[in-house]
């Protein structure tokens, strides 16, 4: 089997230890930062984000390994600077219109094109990297993968907040995230040439000045020879990250065993995909999805059984098997959306929310 190597980028909350805030921190994280992890540190849009990136992992248990020091490192600098970090996919409470945008001239040039939809991105996302150099390989197994987005989806939903109220989605991140242009579930290529041919069309009429700025949910990334899927809320703690990032591996391995065995999954249309996209941002792992073969209604946690079955024959090569079975333990404990909920439906004081979203993303980095 082809190795699949893994990168991991995180996107991370900055709080203000007193108010629990969402607070700038003027960049000091990400100076203090590069003086120990180089570029695995950087800078978002927003001043209240901080990004990280592991580097390139050969295995699950590498990927872990990274994930553990950067959450640790970040979190213990942010305490030494008196900030705090926190892993949620949109803050509890705090007002978008109150967030400094960090000076650069990408920023200031999206900012400048996407107006009041940039300055409201306030959001935070796990991205997720798995090794392909062949980009006509990659783009096929995209085509594919697009179908279990929504079940990745629905077990990172952490966001279930926004601006102070429960917004009755377990994600609201992605309903924050559609109004962009490029996003959501992408459409489907028939093969690298027609793929290449959209990108350059869209360079060429001034739509974007690089591929970069289409930030679909799954792409074939323009400049690393990876598949990246960027749909998943980013997880409160390391162990759901190390989940979903294993279960994403296992089906680009096994989407690539069946075309090895001249097997094809089948590709579905975008519109139907987008209808299970919808049920995981509303309901989370709590729903109802469609089976599209079945033509029918299926329980979200039944459907994550089969997709267990469905990689169970390159778990083990992949050396994987803890990390994906630990998605039993997230459908009993609930994603971090129903614990943040719960919370809240205890103490009525989405500041004990912050609290516990603080707490989780340390939890096992001790």
């Amino acid at each position: 089997m082809m190795e699949f190597t893994l990168g991991i980028e995180e996107e991370y909350q900055v709080i203000d230890p007193v108010s629990r805030e969402l607070i700038s921190h003027d960049q000091k994280i990400v100076v203090e930062a590069g003086k120990h992890l180089n570029e695995q540190v950087k800078a978002e849009m927003h001043q209240a984000v901080v990004e990280v990136g592991t580097n390139i992992c050969q295995n699950i248990a590498e990927a872990r390994a990274e994930i553990i020091h950067l959450r640790k490192s970040i979190s213990d600098i942010a305490i030494n600077l008196g900030f705090r970090i926190g892993a949620a996919g949109t803050h509890p409470f705090s007002a978008w219109q109150k967030q400094l945008i960090t000076p650069n001239p990408r920023y200031d040039e999206i900012v400048n094109e996407l107006q009041d939809t940039a300055r409201s991105n306030l959001i935070f996302g796990l991205h997720v990297h798995v090794g392909i150099a062949d980009r006509a390989l990659a783009l096929h197994i995209t085509n594919a993968m697009r179908y279990f987005l929504p079940h990745l989806y629905a077990l990172s939903t952490n966001s279930p907040f926004w601006e102070g109220r429960n917004t009755g989605f377990k994600s609201f991140r992605s309903k924050v995230f559609d109004k962009f242009p490029r996003t959501g579930i992408p459409g489907i290529f028939d093969n690298l040439t027609d793929y290449e041919n959209y990108v350059n069309l869209l360079v060429k009429t001034n739509c974007i000045d690089n591929p970069k700025k289409i930030w679909w949910d799954i792409r074939v990334h323009p400049f690393f020879p990876t598949l990246e899927v960027r749909i998943c809320d980013v997880p409160l703690t390391i162990d759901e990250t190390i989940t979903i990032t294993a279960l994403i591996q296992a089906l680009v391995a096994k989407l690539y065993k069946l075309k090895t065995q001249n097997l094809n999954f089948i590709v579905y249309h975008r519109a139907l995909i987008n209808e299970n996209k919808w049920r995981a941002s509303r309901y989370g792992i709590d729903g109802k999805m469609i089976d599209f073969g079945k033509e029918c209604e299926v329980s979200t946690r039944a459907l994550m059984e089969e997709l267990l079955e469905f990689i169970d024959d390159v778990v083990d090569e992949l050396g994987s098997r803890k990390e994906v079975e630990y998605l039993r333990t997230i459908l009993k404990n609930g994603t971090g959306a129903d614990r943040q909920l719960a919370v809240y439906e205890k103490t009525k004081d989405l500041t004990k929310v912050v609290d516990y979203i603080m707490e989780q993303t340390i939890l096992g980095t001790t």
